[in-house]
């Protein structure tokens, strides 16, 4: 009897392949929404794999479909897809060819890590019991192209079951990977808040009211939001990073506009600051003669994670990769993820694929102009990912 060869070898076989994807992504980033080439890019491929494909699923999005001849449970994985607006400053072969445009933040690995287990598992079509269910996701980065995929009823007909899903990072060695239970990432909002004063001579300042001097006073108040009125256990971040307001040195500003971010990991700990906020934007503008404003723009949810689901992302990982390669990760990120939509529909996780090597300079963070990736980790990603889904759907595979 022949003896088939394990996942991670039918994952290493892929490895050129999956670099030339990878690189040919990378050299072609596109921007949230506009994601038009790498649409096409994937759609081909999954079309030469014999994939069934759905499009025109909220603006750029694609899913594939494989089995669903017999019944079963369905699991689904993610990959998102767009670009960031940034220049790539890496001196390497396959450097960005757009302007401004770059991927870095990995979602160039992550749909070539999809497109891989897609493959593979294709390839098992034969042998699978259910349903795989593969997202490339668009607008990550920006407005957030999960929700309007849900919308859209990608989770449902056949409802999915479990769904995983990966992001690269340098600040993990590459042949290791990072779990976490529960609490993976924040919730963020967006604040926009303006006061509004009365502008008059600046050598007669007592004539109008300052609309940049009762900003610095609400700035400083602000800061006392997680200082004093969050518990020290809990985590919440408050930044303005924006604040426009005068036309002349000599004139008293009468409004000003400023912006900013929230991130919080509880939901009530989000309401509170939220609350405070309007509060000190209010209170501190009226008590000073002039009026204040918040309006608040939600952003993503926090992403909880399934604890089901990482101990199956755990233990395989440990199957393939050895005990001391997967790593619990202890706190969690303040960073936002709209893969925490899929998991409100589904149980699932969400983990950390290392991408990180110190010996060959692969050390700056997502968002850097200067990311890059061990492309040793692609296959790696693309066995985990096998392996997550034949383990819900029962196959015993290696």
């Amino acid at each position: 009897m022949m003896i088939q060869p394990s996942i991670i070898a039918k994952a290493e076989a892929l490895k050129s392949w999956l670099i030339k994807i990878r690189r040919d992504f990378h050299e072609n980033p596109e921007l949230s929404t506009v994601e038009f080439r790498t649409h096409k890019k994937i759609v081909k491929y999954l079309k030469e794999m014999g994939i069934d494909t759905m499009t025109g699923v909220a603006n750029t999005a694609i899913v594939g479909i494989i089995g669903g001849k017999v019944s079963g449970k369905t699991v689904a994985l993610r990959a998102d897809m767009d670009a960031l607006p940034i220049e790539d400053k890496k001196e390497i072969a396959y450097k960005s060819k757009m302007l401004g445009k770059m991927h870095a933040c990995g979602h160039d690995a992550h749909m070539s890590i999809l497109l891989g287990a897609a493959k593979i598992l294709k390839e098992m079509e034969e042998e699978i019991t259910g349903t795989v269910k593969l997202f490339f996701q668009p607008a990550e980065e920006t407005v957030g192209g999960a929700k309007p995929m849900i919308e859209a009823g990608v989770m449902e007909n056949p409802k999915v079951s479990a769904i995983f899903g990966l992001h690269v990072t340098p600040e993990i060695q590459v042949g290791q990977i990072g779990v976490r239970y529960g609490q993976m990432n924040a919730s963020s909002d967006t604040i926009k808040i303006t006061i509004y004063g009365a502008s008059t001579h600046g050598a007669y300042p007592h004539e109008g009211i300052d609309a940049i001097a009762i900003a610095g006073q609400v700035i400083t108040a602000l800061q006392t939001i997680v200082s004093r009125n969050i518990d020290p256990r809990d985590s919440a971040v408050v930044t303005i990073g924006k604040i426009q307001g005068g036309t002349q040195g000599n004139i008293v500003a009468n409004k000003v506009e400023m912006l900013g971010t929230v991130r919080t990991l509880n939901p009530k700990t989000r309401d509170k600051v939220i609350d405070k906020i309007a509060k000190i934007v209010e209170q501190v503008s009226g008590g000073m003669g002039a009026k204040g404003e918040l309006i608040r723009e939600e952003g993503y949810v926090a992403l909880i994670n399934d604890d089901n689901a990482v101990k199956i992302v755990e233990k395989n990982g440990k199957e393939l990769l050895g005990e001391e390669n997967v790593k619990i990760i202890k706190s969690p990120s303040l960073g936002v993820e709209d893969f925490a939509y899929f998991l409100e529909k589904s149980p699932g996780a969400f983990y950390r694929l290392g991408c990180g090597n110190k010996k060959r300079g692969i050390v700056h963070p997502g968002h850097s102009n200067l990311f890059d990736i061990d492309e040793n980790c692609l296959p790696i990603g693309v066995a985990l990912q096998v392996k997550n889904v034949l383990t819900i759907l029962g196959k015993n595979h290696n």
